[in-house]
């Protein structure tokens, strides 16, 4: 609850100011604080549902060979990586060969753990497989 009244703090100043300045009547703040109360538990659900996520993901990994570029590449998939995933982009984010990055890649898509996107030639993408 503190954090999201953290997050919405000019909102909590100005119901409570406005509550204590008017006839002190607080069924607009108390209106307030539930609605913040709800925004807080759907932001914790949230949140649980995207570590929940994160650690099916990783016990699916258990057993499998993963190097320390994948386990990079991996983890900033699962945190929501912006655009498409490459070979020149992993081997920019992993400083590798453009030969290194396609090994990569290719070891993850044979091991269920990354699929080629629709599309082709120099522009494939790779997602995570669901």
């Amino acid at each position: 609850m503190s954090a999201q009244i953290s997050k919405e703090h000019n909102d909590y100043y100005n119901i409570l100011e406005r509550t204590q300045k008017g006839t002190l009547d607080i069924t607009e703040w108390i209106a307030w604080f539930l609605g913040c109360l709800d925004r807080a538990i759907v932001a914790t659900e949230n949140t649980l549902a995207d570590i929940f996520r994160k650690a099916r993901f990783w016990e699916k990994t258990a057993g499998k060979n993963i190097n320390e570029r994948q386990r990079l590449i991996l983890t900033k998939l699962l945190d929501g990586f912006e655009g498409k995933l490459t070979s020149s982009k992993w081997a920019k984010l992993t400083k590798s060969s453009q030969d290194t990055a396609d090994r990569d890649i290719q070891a993850l898509v044979e091991q269920g753990l990354l699929v080629k996107d629709a599309g082709g030639g120099r522009s494939t993408s790779y997602s995570l497989a669901q």
